[in-house]
């Protein structure tokens, strides 16, 4: 073979060489991660994944990336939960609400009144005891990566205001399929209702249930001011939220990837955090604007009274220390 006859076949090799590492890179980058949620994209929980999903990208040089299912396109938090946990869906970005019918531990948090305000539970959702609940996902075959966040609950119906604890007896209301808040919610006389979210809009609209309770974030994203005349701000409960990866999932990343995937989670959380800030602080004007009746000053402690017996249930359920350790956080 002659010089001028090898030069053609390394230029051809190399090429070759390049069109495969390129198609190689193409290959990797259609790993593909479906992500949950059951607000619209437009939402906290669709900032959060966005966010959450844009990093892994970033950080894995295209090795990763996401499709979204917003708006319960792949069913309610429950089953998203389920399907996370059987590996037929990567990841969900999902309340806790459900999640302590798969991890009983996450219930302690969504107990009424537990958290003094926004500070407070972000601090004890980051530190010690908030990891130290992660880690208890590992168990069930669920992967918690960080706690990103839902809001302070609030309640809506459309019959009337809701100003303390006595307003809200006899209303049927919806709630997630939450013992604790189940619990909670009949000390102030309320009948709860647990359904999936994706039924909530109909029920509300048909007045199968006379109202509903969610962040303000969700109750904008929703257009829940459709079909709810009354929103009070009783703030009840505070609603974590999380981001957590099927085990297959994690099992096949490496170390490397593992550490962009947690930072990715993390930074996730602080946007979705900000986007609950900022619809807190827009979003009562904007639900007054769509026809609210909106109550502020509601008589909190008739409601801290009222829930008071059931937290000698809570205390046996998750121990008394547990629940003050949770209330001492500063």
């Amino acid at each position: 073979m002659t010089r001028s006859t090898q030069r053609p076949l390394r230029a051809l090799r190399a090429t070759l060489a390049a069109l495969l590492a390129t198609g190689a890179g193409l290959a990797a980058a259609q790993t593909v991660l479906k992500i949950g949620y059951t607000p619209p994209t437009a939402s906290h929980y669709g900032v959060g994944a966005t966010v959450f999903c844009d990093e892994i990208t970033k950080g894995t040089a295209n090795r990763y990336s996401c499709q979204h299912f917003p708006s319960s396109a792949l069913g309610g938090e429950r089953e998203m939960i389920e399907a996370v946990q059987l590996g037929t869906q990567d990841l969900v970005n999902t309340s806790t609400g459900p999640l302590g019918n798969f991890v009983p531990e996450t219930r302690i948090v969504d107990i009424p009144f537990l958290f003094r305000d926004y500070e407070h539970a972000r601090k004890v959702m980051d530190g010690p005891i908030g990891q130290e609940l992660l880690k208890k996902m590992q168990a069930k075959g669920l992967v918690g990566l960080a706690w990103t966040e839902n809001g302070f609950r609030h309640m809506t119906n459309s019959k009337r205001p809701i100003v303390q604890a006595t307003d809200a007896a006899g209303l049927k209301l919806r709630t997630m399929e939450n013992k604790v808040h189940m619990e909670g919610y009949k000390t102030f006389g309320l009948l709860p209702t647990p359904m999936a979210f994706p039924e909530l809009f109909g029920a509300l609209q048909q007045g199968t249930v006379d109202g509903q309770e969610n962040p303000i974030p969700v109750i904008l994203a929703s257009k829940f001011s459709q079909v709810q005349k009354h929103l009070s701000l009783t703030g009840h409960v505070y609603s974590p939220a999380v981001i957590i990866v099927s085990a297959p999932v994690w099992s096949k990343l490496s170390e490397a990837d593992k550490k962009v995937f947690t930072e990715a989670a993390k930074k996730a959380a602080v946007a979705q955090r900000k986007k609950v800030n900022d619809d807190e602080a827009n979003g009562i004007a904007q639900l007054r604007k769509d026809g609210m009746q909106v109550v502020e000053k509601v008589d909190g402690d008739s409601f801290r009274k009222a829930v008071t017996p059931a937290y000698a249930n809570f205390a046996k359920e998750f121990g008394a220390d547990r629940i003050a350790a949770i209330q001492a956080v500063q």
